[in-house]
């Protein structure tokens, strides 16, 4: 990789005709990703493409006024000091929050560059057409705020708020949902049947932590492989994988931690006994309350249907270990 300070004249405006394609390519992915799901903020980065496209074919001009139209084989991952451009294969169903804080770091690193590569430059119309591209990436952020004010109408951007609350539970509020209800009421029986059987703290918070952190992993894995979201806009495979598999463990160590009351502590068995018991009521509406916040189940049912479920695995697993 070459360092910024050696680049020749013909090799920054190169690089920069070169940037400005890549970075209309990436809007232009980013507004086809975003068209079915916010079609008024996809314009927003069709405008911003074209804007590159303008870009491109002013420096191109000057390129072959100086220089011919011979471009050498230079890009900006072969410049020491430029951020690596995010995979193309990873920029589909990004949140919108998240795409149009990508394309802040792309103008803002646009800018730096133009500023830099007009420091170095020894031409005068070279400076000046580097100056006036920074200064345009610069301002890039003031368009696409106007551009959001002009096409962005309080009644899309409620709509949009509305997708958005959809992605987030599709993303991240049904995955973690599924791993704490499997965390929490699954990891019951174990747990209390450990308990019963043995009356001992210690054995049973070991049965309850390997039962959390296997159903943690297995969730995880399971979530993961389930769906890639590329049909379905679910977002990262693996990161709904990761939000399942905490979740899981999670729902399973809270009423596991009441067993590490030292067992020297009198009726040591039935004080965690009873702490992991109203953990555990919390716990089950907390899932109640989320299915009725974010996945429209009435609360009452909701809570019916998590608590009777919770109650019947828990008194499984107290009668296993009582046998």
């Amino acid at each position: 990789m070459k360092n910024f300070a050696d680049l020749t004249e013909r090799e920054v405006l190169a690089v920069a005709i070169s940037a400005e394609e890549e970075d209309s390519r990436i809007y232009m992915s980013f507004a086809e990703d975003l068209a079915e799901r916010y079609p008024e903020s996809a314009k927003i980065f069709e405008e911003m493409a074209e804007e590159e496209k303008g870009h491109r074919h002013m420096l191109l001009e000057m390129y072959e006024q100086r220089f011919g139209k011979n471009l050498p084989p230079i890009r900006r991952e072969n410049v020491k000091g430029f951020l690596r451009r995010r995979p193309v294969w990873l920029t589909k169903n990004l949140s919108l929050d998240t795409i149009r804080k990508e394309a802040e770091t792309m103008e803002f690193e646009a800018e730096r560059f133009y500023v830099k590569a007009a420091e170095q430059t020894r031409d005068v119309g070279v400076r000046r057409l580097l100056g006036d591209l920074a200064a345009a990436e610069k301002g890039h952020e003031n368009v696409a705020a106007r551009l959001t004010d002009l096409i962005l109408s309080p009644d899309v951007r409620e709509q949009e708020d509305r997708t958005r609350r959809r992605m987030f539970v599709l993303q991240y509020v049904q995955p973690g949902l599924a791993g704490l209800m499997d965390g929490s009421v699954s990891t019951l029986a174990p747990l209390f049947a450990a308990a019963f059987a043995t009356h001992q703290n210690w054995p049973t918070f070991l049965v309850g932590m390997a039962a959390s952190i296997g159903a943690g992993i297995s969730m995880g894995f399971a979530e993961a492989l389930s769906d890639d979201g590329s049909l379905t806009g679910r977002g990262s495979p693996w990161l709904r994988g990761l939000t399942c598999g905490l979740m899981t463990t999670l729902g399973g160590v809270g009423h596991t931690m009441p067993y590490l009351v030292p067992d020297t502590w009198a009726n040591a068995f039935w004080i965690a006994t009873a702490i992991a018991g109203i953990v555990v009521f919390f716990e089950l509406w907390a899932i109640a309350w989320i299915r009725a916040r974010y996945m429209d189940t009435p609360f009452m049912q909701a809570a019916f249907q998590i608590v009777l479920g919770g109650a019947i695995v828990l008194a499984v697993g107290i009668l296993i270990g009582g046998a």
